[in-house]
């Protein structure tokens, strides 16, 4: 990965953060990772754990960022998910999970949120 990527998708972490602490969200943990990976956000809002998966674009040229989200992905977050609800004993709360599509654009960033994006894969 090259370092301009890392530096979108670091800066596209720090908006969707702050979007979603704009928002109401109580972030938990960012970055979390276990052996099978990575969540880029996990959340409360409400009573209800958030795992969100930041995706940034700097031009549309390769789709939407949401669209990056693919089944194999679906499935890797919702294992994922599965592993940090079992690490905390979380079993009794309700989980959803979002998408946080960034875009630089050169008139500014904007960050769209996709609520309930998908449901849990196996």
């Amino acid at each position: 990965m090259t370092r301009d990527r890392i530096s979108a998708g670091r800066r596209g972490e720090e908006l969707a953060a702050a979007f979603l602490a704009r928002a109401g969200y109580a972030i938990l943990d960012r970055n979390w990772r276990c052996p099978l990976g990575e969540l880029d956000i996990v959340a409360r809002d409400g009573g209800t754990l958030v795992f969100v998966e930041v995706r940034t674009r700097r031009s549309a040229r390769f789709g939407a960022p949401e669209e990056s989200v693919g089944f194999s992905k679906r499935r890797k977050l919702s294992r994922l998910a599965t592993f940090y609800i079992h690490r905390y004993g979380l079993f009794d709360v309700p989980a959803r999970f979002d998408v946080a599509a960034v875009h630089l654009l050169p008139s500014g960033p904007e960050v769209e949120l996709i609520r309930d994006a998908f449901d849990l894969c196996r």
